[in-house]
């Protein structure tokens, strides 16, 4: 009966593990950042969404209302997207950074592909340090 226990005690310890480690993933923790950075476009949560950016783009816009005044011109589908998916990812240099291919719908019916540049700060954490995006939902990888 003590070794069953064991063994359960063991398989429930690994078990906590594994979801400890996949929830540090860096693809999906980044890709959930990106998520949370839409949601905050689509709110007009200027204070939010400005918090994502990298200090690099923060630099070139140090005003968060300009920074957000520059992705409702510029970057129109991300800003306020109609549908998009997650296509796919790549991380590179162990995580150093990692690009993800965001396919979307934006509100005037085109169709959008942005790749999203997201760099490991410092401080292990990361942030969005671009977003190239181009009329095309056909993905050709990254």
């Amino acid at each position: 009966m003590r070794a069953f226990l064991a063994v359960v005690i063991l398989c429930a310890a690994s078990l906590v593990v594994l979801v400890a480690a996949r929830a540090e993933d860096p693809i999906d923790m980044t890709r959930t950042m990106i998520e949370a950075q839409i949601k905050a476009f689509l709110n007009d949560d200027v204070d939010t969404a400005y918090s994502y950016a990298a200090p690099g783009i923060k630099a070139v816009y140090p005003d968060k209302n300009v920074f957000f005044a520059m992705v409702k011109k510029s970057y129109q589908p991300v800003y306020h997207p109609g549908n998009y998916a997650f296509g796919r990812s790549r991380s590179i240099d162990n995580g150093a950074m990692i690009y993800h291919e965001v396919l979307i719908s934006g509100r005037d019916g085109k169709d959008w592909t942005a790749v999203y540049q997201v760099a490991r700060q410092p401080d292990g954490g990361y942030k969005i340090n671009g977003v190239q995006i181009v009329p095309n939902t056909e993905s050709k990888g990254i």
